[in-house]
């Protein structure tokens, strides 16, 4: 099928542009749509195409192409696709939704646009430009959402953002980890350069590992206050504009406190499998890291809001706590200990690979192509 797959913008490095790669293993014969391209040579040769603001300055300060984003979408044609198939976090399902041609669209949803539907989790929200456009884009985004498509969502968290925000149903259908990949190197240890190798073995034999980008909302401080609270040395891996901060909390702390700086693949993967348990502490739409730690055998701690929890409940391999609370997390982190991990790796590869992606969203594709009709409006 030649159809056109559609995404915000393209990022050297993102889980939703891990979303679109897989697309187009999945529709290898599409072009590409973004707003703009700043993905260096990710996506190769392929047929891309970029909008008007790829050639103005806005490209890079996405909260001034904010205003302008859903126009931009809506006044695009795709009047020779067999299907437009688009990833969407922001505004990309607006794209096409006032044509009349009959080309069967269907949204990926990764989450209706959080800055104006859910500023409470992006703080992108809280700036005055967001909040004064705030009211007039929800009643955009949600004309739009109304339109003719089918929808799905990365997870049953996003599926009741989805009813809330735009009154849509959506079939769920989580995103691709790259299982095969994890599970194909026993120990990823021995992969590790000479420098890295060093830095490896002066961690502890067992620590909790908090591995994300150094930002407040992914909740590292608690990570921290996990591990005091149950006596086990802590390792963050990640950087960000948070790390001043954590190294001071580190040096506060009655643990041991190691930091791993923009670890590579091969180190984070290390780290997985050395560590006690991994804990994920962030509201996060899905959450891919704590299933690529499942799948490599070590149990996870998560927070119950958001949409990280459902990979535990489905692998089986961690502990969902309701609070942040240290007594909380350390009993979090002692039940962890106690899950029986042998069968949750093989799990992992049944629910969540990147093979198993392609099939789902080509079946859906396909089998909404064939019956023409959009059937997950919410009445």
């Amino acid at each position: 099928m030649a159809g056109v797959i559609v995404h915000e913008w393209l990022a050297r490095h993102g889980g939703s542009e891990n979303v679109v790669e897989s697309m187009l293993r999945a529709f290898p014969d599409a072009s590409l749509v973004s707003l703009w391209n700043d993905s260096g040579e990710r996506f190769g040769s392929r047929d891309l195409r970029e909008s008007w603001l790829a050639r103005t300055p806005m490209r890079k300060s996405k909260a001034l192409a904010l205003p302008f984003m859903p126009l931009t979408w809506s006044s695009m044609r795709f009047g020779d696709a067999d299907f437009v198939l688009i990833s969407s976090h922001a505004f990309a399902h607006h794209a096409d939704w006032k044509n009349h041609s009959g080309i069967p669209r269907f949204v990926y949803v990764h989450t209706p646009a959080r800055y104006v539907w859910t500023p409470d989790l992006d703080d992108r929200g809280s700036g005055l430009t967001a909040r004064a456009l705030a009211p007039l884009l929800k009643t955009v985004d949600r004309r739009a959402a109304r339109q003719d498509a089918r929808y799905a969502a990365n997870s049953e968290f996003v599926r009741e953002r989805i009813r809330s925000a735009w009154d849509r149903d959506a079939e769920v259908i989580y995103p691709p980890v790259r299982v095969g990949e994890l599970q194909a190197t026993g120990r990823w240890a021995d992969r590790l350069s000479d420098a890295e190798q060093d830095q490896f073995s002066e961690l502890p034999g067992s620590f909790v590992l908090g591995a994300s980008r150094f930002v407040p909302y992914k909740r590292l401080d608690a990570v921290i206050e996990a591990g005091e609270a149950a006596g086990l040395p802590v390792v963050l891996a990640g950087d960000g504009p948070q790390r001043a901060e954590l190294e001071a909390r580190a040096r506060e702390a009655s643990v041991p406190v190691f930091f791993v700086i923009r670890p590579s693949d091969s180190m984070l993967f290390a780290l997985y499998q050395e560590a006690t348990v991994y804990m994920f502490l962030a509201v996060e739409d899905f959450g891919i890291m704590p299933v690529e730690a499942m799948a490599l055998g070590t149990p996870v701690v998560v927070q119950r809001q958001g949409g990280a929890k459902e990979s535990v409940f489905a692998l089986g391999g961690g502990v969902v706590v309701e609070h942040l609370g240290a007594s909380e997390l350390s009993a979090g982190i002692e039940a962890a200990l106690s899950v029986n991990m042998d069968f949750v790796p093989n799990r992992a590869a049944d629910i969540f690979d990147e093979a198993t992606f392609r099939s789902r969203v080509a079946s859906w594709v396909s089998v909404g192509s064939a019956g023409r009709e959009s059937p997950n409006v919410v009445r």
